[in-house]
């Protein structure tokens, strides 16, 4: 059983309020593009790097870098949306005819950050997950990234590690039964460390997981990862946890970067897949000195 198996309400409260009083240190962009509004976060406010924007992964929102957002802030301007089809921002658009799934979801992605910070700006991506992927195509096809920081990114095509199955939360029958669902489903794919589910964990995947509209799975496994990034160049962090369940990091973190003198590797010992709140000091520190 997950180490956060019962309900506690005080514990529950703290959380939310931590979620709420980071949240509040940023400045919200409700901006559109072709319809869609997407809700951007701003964070910190340094003119001597390039903004820095970081994609969510699936089933997911700004929150998944809440145990980022402080630390990177410091010496970055850092801008994280609700990508379209999550949380607090409109649903994309179905593709029309010739268009991949994941279309309508960068065009609005593009379209609205442009508005927010001028289509010519520089900028530093990051993404987690799927967000690694769409962060990938989404540089691919804006250009003007600096340099680009992907944590355990989807799209990678090789084979995930699986090992427990996922429960589908949303044929629970009562809200008890919902809750120990999630919970399955973050120790199964989320956290390596079962005492890192805690109550904060299950607050943002939780709400999170309510607010997910669009279906990024199969475009994850559909792969491409390797070659938006052949198309952005630059300087590139890839970055795994060691037992990240999606993809096996260190055959894939060296596979990646043969033959790239500019693609950086790290594996974060310990760490399952959502490694930037599993290990936040790691990564924090991996990712500015990065970043520098």
């Amino acid at each position: 059983m997950p180490y956060f198996s019962t309900f506690d309400p005080q514990a529950e409260a703290d959380a939310l309020r931590l979620i709420a009083r980071i949240d509040a240190l940023s400045t919200h962009h409700d901006a559109e593009h072709g319809g869609v509004r997407v809700r951007w976060r701003r964070f910190g406010n340094d003119d001597t790097h390039p903004p820095l924007v970081l994609l969510h992964g699936g089933h997911g929102s700004w929150m998944h870098w809440l145990r980022n957002v402080e630390a990177l802030s410091s010496t970055h301007t850092l801008w994280l949306p609700d990508m379209p089809g999550f949380h607090d921002s409109d649903t994309p658009p179905k593709p029309t005819s010739g268009q991949a799934a994941v279309d309508p979801l960068l065009d609005a992605l593009s379209g609205t950050l442009d508005s927010l910070i001028g289509a010519q700006t520089e900028i530093d991506l990051g993404g987690f997950s799927f967000g690694g992927l769409a962060a990938a195509k989404f540089g691919a096809r804006r250009g003007g990234i600096r340099r680009i920081a992907l944590l355990g990114s989807g799209g990678h095509g090789t084979l995930r590690r699986m090992t427990v199955e996922m429960i589908n939360w949303r044929a629970a029958e009562d809200r008890d039964e919902e809750r120990a669902a999630l919970l399955h489903n973050l120790a199964a794919l989320m956290l390596h460390d079962k005492t890192a589910i805690d109550a904060l964990a299950f607050a943002i995947h939780d709400i999170s997981c309510h607010g997910t509209r669009f279906r990024s799975k199969d475009i994850s496994l559909a792969g491409g990862l390797q070659v938006a990034l052949d198309a952005i160049g630059g300087p590139q962090l890839l970055l795994w946890g060691e037992h990240d369940v999606t993809a096996d990091s260190r055959p894939l973190v060296a596979q990646l970067a043969a033959g790239h003198p500019q693609r950086e590797g790290v594996v974060i010992d310990g760490a399952g897949h959502w490694v930037q709140f599993e290990r936040e000091d790691e990564v924090n520190a991996q990712l500015l000195r990065f970043l520098a």
